[in-house]
């Protein structure tokens, strides 16, 4: 099948966001599809076209940043046109421009299967306000000309800011995740407790909150490592607000960016990982669902969607939103907690990476059957 997927940031861009696209995209083509991603050059460096591990990606430039979004004049107008000749059009928002791809694709006759992976965070001033009209607006259009709005969670999706519009033809499929066990826990520097975090950067992490409950512990053997990137952000980093957080505590540290191939060496070295997300804008967490994976319980914050995964599994715990002192009493009680021998287990069977590319398969074949459409 001819497949076109469509985003504002393709890999190498990494966000929960893209790593969930990227892996449908490379997931279908690993099947033998025709997987072609249309999306911005949100980096100057990158290559208008070129093939990702079986995935044809064509970026288009942008012309105006407005904090975390871009816009690619180019790009819309080459999504309509690509749709004429595809199966199938898999819209990852929150994206602006999807409406409008939404309606042109199905002028075109092209099923849409609109993917919502998250409410996206705008500055509180009039300009935000006017932004997030407009992309809730956007929204809404895309999930009403789709065929199906995919969704992580049926928790975070009715607290969504559009769970009326995500309410229609709605199907959950969680993000898939990679099973990382058989690190050798390089990253582990002493016998205390070790937690981890990784993920970008940023505010809604409330990465902040997870530091101050870390350093009220009194084991000067306790480590906290903070992997994930600061330094290529959209809209902004939060590292100031950070390091402000860690002051002199020699226990805490940053390890910045890590790449695939660290990450089972990573999730080796933790007794737990925090997910201490803040706001709506964090809908699942596919690190704490790998950590799981890897035999590390979590300890998440009692957010729609972000919860999802402890409550399914029961392999962790969840704390209160912005409350350090929480996340201080979790700490310590980790070890106590019991925690089912089998939640492991649980997590490869609900989030595997594969099983989630296979509903994307079966999705797509149940669409293209009800139309009476074959492939082209």
């Amino acid at each position: 099948m001819r497949i076109l997927i469509t985003l504002n940031y393709y890999a190498p861009y990494v966000s929960g966001l893209t790593n969930v696209a990227r892996d449908v995209a490379e997931g279908l083509a690993a099947r033998g599809h025709d997987v072609l991603v249309l999306t911005t050059q949100h980096d100057r460096s990158l290559p208008p076209s070129e093939t990702i591990n079986g995935v044809r990606v064509r970026r288009f430039p942008v012309r105006v940043r407005l904090g975390k979004g871009v816009i690619a004049p180019g790009l819309v107008p080459a999504v309509i046109r690509a749709a004429r000749t595809a199966d199938v059009v898999n819209i990852h928002a929150p994206m602006l421009e999807a409406g409008p791809i939404a309606a042109g694709a199905r002028r075109a006759g092209t099923p849409v299967l609109f993917t919502y992976q998250c409410d996206i965070a705008m500055p509180p001033s009039l300009l935000g306000r006017l932004q997030s009209r407009a992309m809730d607006a956007s929204t809404t259009a895309a999930a009403r000309n789709s065929r199906a709005v995919i969704v992580s969670s049926s928790d975070y999706a009715a607290h969504s800011r559009v769970s009326r519009a995500l309410a229609h033809n709605q199907l959950v499929i969680p993000p898939g995740c990679h099973d990382r066990r058989g690190g050798t826990g390089r990253f582990r520097e002493s016998d205390g407790l070790h937690v981890g975090f990784l993920g970008r950067i940023v505010e809604e992490k409330g990465i902040e909150y997870l530091v101050r409950g870390f350093t009220a512990l009194s084991d000067p053997e306790a480590r906290l490592l903070i992997a994930g990137d600061f330094a290529h952000i959209a809209g902004g980093s939060v590292i100031a607000r950070v390091r402000e957080a860690i002051g002199r505590d020699d226990r805490i540290r940053m390890l910045g960016f890590l790449a695939d191939d660290d990450l089972p060496d990573f999730y080796a070295s933790l007794d737990a990982f925090a997910l201490t997300s803040v706001n709506s804008f964090e809908a699942f967490g596919i690190v704490q669902v790998e950590a799981m994976m890897a035999g590390v319980p979590a300890l998440v914050t009692d957010m729609p969607g972000v919860r999802t995964p402890v409550q399914e599994t029961g392999f962790g715990t969840i704390v209160p939103p912005r409350d350090s002192a929480a996340i201080t009493s979790a700490l310590r009680k980790l070890s106590t907690l019991a925690l089912p021998a089998d939640g492991p287990d649980r997590a490869r069977a609900l989030f595997a990476n594969e099983r989630g590319v296979q509903r994307y398969q079966e999705l797509i074949d149940e669409v293209l059957e009800g139309a009476g459409r074959g492939t082209r």
